[in-house]
C-alpha cells in the first residue's frame, strides 16, 4: 500500500513537472513569437494608423511661398531658405523619403511626372544636411522601370545621391489606415521606416478632381486595387491627408500639365510656369496651386474641404502665402 502511493506521488509530480516545463516552453514561445511579430509587421504605425513627420512650427517664417525663376536648381534652394533652410527639415542622420510623382511613362517635357531637376536638388540639399539616406519611391500606373527611367527621375536621383526603390511586392507592408474609405491597405516601406518625408508632385489636370497636387500624390505610397478608390476618391483622399503629415510639401509648377491629366502625352496641353509652391501646411498648398494654376477655387475641391474639417490645414491659404521672385 505505501509502495503504491510512493508510485502514485511519484507519477503526479513527474506529471506537475512535465505540465509545468510546457507551460514555461509555451510562455518562451509566446514571447519569441511576439517579438518576430513585432519585428515584422508592419511598423508601429499601424497602431495609430498615422504618419506624422512635420517638424516644429515657427511662427517668425512662412507656411507657404511660391518662387519664379529660370533654373529649378536654384528655385529649390530658395523655397528652402525662405522657410528657414534645409536644416531646419533634416537633420544629420535622418532618412528621408521623396515622393515625386512617376506614374508615368513619359518624358519630361510632357509633365505628366514631376520635374527631374526640382527631385534631383531636393535630394542634393537633404544629403548636404548631414541626411544619413535619402530614398525616392512611388507605385506607378505603368511599368515602374520605364517610368522612372523615362521620366528622368531615376537617373537623376540617382546620380544625386538617392536611393530609388522599385515597388516590388516585398517592399510593401499591410497597414491599417483606420480612414473612412481607407482601412487595411499596402504601403510602400519607405513610408513607413523614414523619419522625414518631402511630398514632390507636379501640377496638373485631373479627369476626376480637376487638378493633382499633393494630397492626390500620395495615392502611389498605395498597392493594391487602387482603382476602387475612385469611387469616393474625395473621402480616400482626405484619408490619405490624415494617414501622412509630410515634413514638406513642394508643387513643381516648372511645367504645369493644364488638359488630358493625369497621363497626358500631347506637347500642346503643356505650359511653362517655372514656378514651385511650397510649404509645411499640405492643404494650404494645394489650396494655392489649385487656384494659381487652374484656377478652381478650394472651395471647388471636396477633398480640400474634408481635410481642412479634419483639421489637417487651411484652405485661407492667402494669410499664410509669401511670394517670392
Amino acid at each position: 500500500m505505501e509502495e503504491r502511493e510512493r508510485t502514485d506521488r511519484r507519477a503526479a509530480l513527474l506529471k506537475v513537472a512535465r505540465l509545468g516545463g510546457a507551460a514555461v516552453a509555451a510562455a518562451g514561445a509566446a514571447v519569441w513569437l511576439s517579438s518576430r511579430s513585432q519585428r515584422e509587421e508592419p511598423v508601429p504605425a499601424a497602431a495609430s494608423g498615422k504618419r506624422d513627420f512635420r517638424v516644429a512650427p515657427d511662427s517668425t517664417l512662412p507656411q507657404l511661398v511660391m518662387a519664379q525663376g529660370e533654373d529649378p536648381r536654384r528655385l529649390v534652394r530658395g523655397v528652402f531658405d525662405r522657410l528657414g533652410g534645409v536644416r531646419r527639415f533634416v537633420a544629420r542622420g535622418d532618412i528621408v523619403a521623396i515622393k515625386p510623382n512617376m506614374s508615368w511613362d513619359r518624358a519630361p517635357e510632357q509633365a505628366a511626372n514631376t520635374n527631374p531637376d526640382v527631385v534631383a536638388e531636393t535630394v542634393r540639399l537633404c544629403l548636404e544636411a548631414g541626411a544619413r539616406e535619402v530614398i525616392l519611391a512611388d507605385a506607378p500606373v505603368n511599368e515602374p522601370h520605364s517610368a522612372f527611367e523615362r521620366s528622368g527621375i531615376g537617373p537623376a536621383a540617382r546620380a544625386a545621391g538617392a536611393t530609388v526603390v522599385l515597388p516590388e511586392r516585398r517592399r510593401f507592408r499591410e497597414v491599417d489606415l483606420h480612414g473612412e474609405v481607407l482601412n487595411v491597405w499596402p504601403v510602400l516601406e519607405p513610408f513607413l521606416a523614414a523619419n522625414k518625408v518631402i511630398n514632390i508632385p507636379v501640377a496638373k489636370h485631373h479627369n476626376l478632381t480637376g487638378a493633382t497636387l499633393g494630397i492626390k500624390n500620395w495615392y502611389g505610397v498605395l498597392g493594391g486595387p487602387r482603382t476602387r478608390l475612385h469611387q469616393r476618391i474625395h473621402e480616400s483622399l482626405a484619408d490619405l491627408a490624415q494617414f501622412i503629415r509630410p515634413t514638406l510639401t513642394i508643387v513643381d509648377a516648372w511645367r504645369v500639365l493644364l488638359r488630358n491629366g493625369p497621363s497626358g502625352g500631347s506637347l500642346s496641353d503643356v505650359e511653362v510656369r517655372k514656378t514651385l509652391v511650397a510649404g509645411t501646411d499640405p492643404v494650404a498648398v494645394d489650396a494655392c496651386a489649385a487656384r494659381e494654376f487652374f484656377g478652381i477655387e478650394a472651395a471647388r475641391l471636396p477633398y480640400l474641404r474634408r481635410s481642412s474639417e479634419r483639421g489637417l490645414g487651411a484652405l485661407d491659404f492667402e494669410r499664410l502665402l509669401a511670394r517670392m521672385t
